[in-house]
């Protein structure tokens, strides 16, 4: 197998990292959805998911090295500890997570605060049965795609000087399959919400007809 194939150590241990949060994900969100059906259930599991990376890698409100909060005192460059490990390592691919970038830090701001407390409380409200789910559920998925925009349009509009796409492992898993899942997601919950909205008005319409 060629050199540019081989999965160093830190890399390993990022994906790790990763993949125990998805599991954790996992769990809760099955937990959460027992008895709903199977749109319900992996929505659960997406958006325990979801608020566990705003909370635990990019919180401001941990001391213990979540991006936000490195990135207001210092940078991610010159920090250590396990979160900052791994914000190094996603760093060789898009170098303005290691190195103070205040656009990436205002959009990270905005989608900690913003974004991580909308997942919380959409979780609270597919659980409930509340009727401002689906009203929910557009603006986490509007604020994740406005997110993802803003992150990426100024650098490729300024020809990509930050991003590296020289290795398979930050190209494809980095960059485009870690951000690519906060499109595609929020993009079919977005479809999903389309649908339950139609379904909605057209079973009001029809009980008014029968009333005409």
């Amino acid at each position: 197998m060629g050199a540019e194939w081989e999965l160093e150590a830190e890399a390993g241990g990022s994906l790790l990292l990763c993949a125990a949060l998805l599991a954790a994900g996992c769990a809760l969100g099955l937990r959460l959805g027992r008895g709903r059906g199977a749109a319900d259930r992996g929505a659960l599991i997406w958006l325990c998911y979801d608020a566990l990376v705003h909370f635990t890698l990019r919180s401001p409100f941990q001391r213990e090295g979540p991006f936000v909060y490195l990135s207001l005192v210092g940078n991610v460059a010159n920090s250590d500890g396990l979160i900052a490990s791994l914000w190094k390592e996603y760093g060789k691919a898009d170098a303005r997570w290691v190195y103070f970038d205040p656009t990436i830090v205002s959009v990270e701001i905005l989608t900690v605060t913003l974004d991580g407390s909308l997942a919380l409380f959409l979780i609270y409200a597919i659980v409930k049965e509340k009727h401002y789910r689906h009203f929910l559920q557009i603006t986490l998925c509007v604020c994740e795609l406005y997110g993802c925009w803003m992150t990426f349009l100024p650098e490729w509009l300024t020809r990509s000087p930050n991003l590296n796409t020289s290795n398979w492992l930050y190209c494809w898993v980095y960059l485009f399959f870690f951000n690519g899942v906060w499109v595609l997601i929020p993009g079919l919950l977005l479809w999903q919400s389309w649908v339950e909205l139609k379904k909605m008005h057209q079973k009001e319409t029809s009980s008014v007809k029968k009333f005409q």
